[in-house]
């Protein structure tokens, strides 16, 4: 698994110290998530590279290249684990915005739930990934998210709470 080190703008307001995300993954609770497991095989993998494209264009159905493609890895990774994607819910499954007609709305977030941002002005705009763990850094609170199309690849990166729409949780029926 490649080890990333990222150094984040957030907000516009300046980079952040330069960190190592890996070290606020939590493997070592009780029932990690498969689906998780899934999205690690893929970190590093991004989208300018020429075998990294191929592999992922392969298991998302999706050219990375030409499509914004947060939705789509996430998509990829729930069917994967044979849970259904947003794709069951919504007519446009490559918009993030489609998983807030996804699962059940919840209000605290677990190990391993769907996470909706704003992103932009426009109402169909946001990014959506997996939620790890909530960080605090510099009296600020973010979401530590698992997903695609972030800075180009599979990765961890900090994303503010205060950008949530909305966190989704799967519950199979029985």
């Amino acid at each position: 698994m490649k080890k990333l080190i990222i150094l984040f703008l957030l907000c516009g307001c300046g980079p952040l110290n330069e960190f190592e995300l890996t070290d606020y993954v939590q493997r070592d609770v009780p029932k990690y998530p498969e689906h998780l497991r899934t999205v690690e095989a893929f970190l590093g993998y991004n989208e300018n590279d020429s075998n990294d494209r191929a592999i992922l264009k392969d298991f998302m159905k999706v050219d990375p290249v030409h499509y914004e493609w947060c939705a789509a890895f996430v998509n990829a990774v729930l069917h994967l684990e044979n849970i259904p994607g947003s794709d069951s819910v919504h007519e446009n499954p490559l918009m993030a915005r489609s998983f807030l007609a996804w699962g059940q709305r919840v209000e605290t977030p677990k190990l391993g739930d769907v996470v909706v941002f704003r992103r932009g002005n426009s109402g169909w705009q946001g990014h959506v990934g997996f939620y790890m763990r909530t960080v605090k850094k510099d009296g600020r609170e973010y979401y530590l998210i698992a997903g695609g199309n972030q800075n180009d690849q599979v990765s961890y990166e900090l994303y503010p709470t205060s950008k949530v729409l909305s966190i989704r949780r799967w519950v199979e029926s029985s």
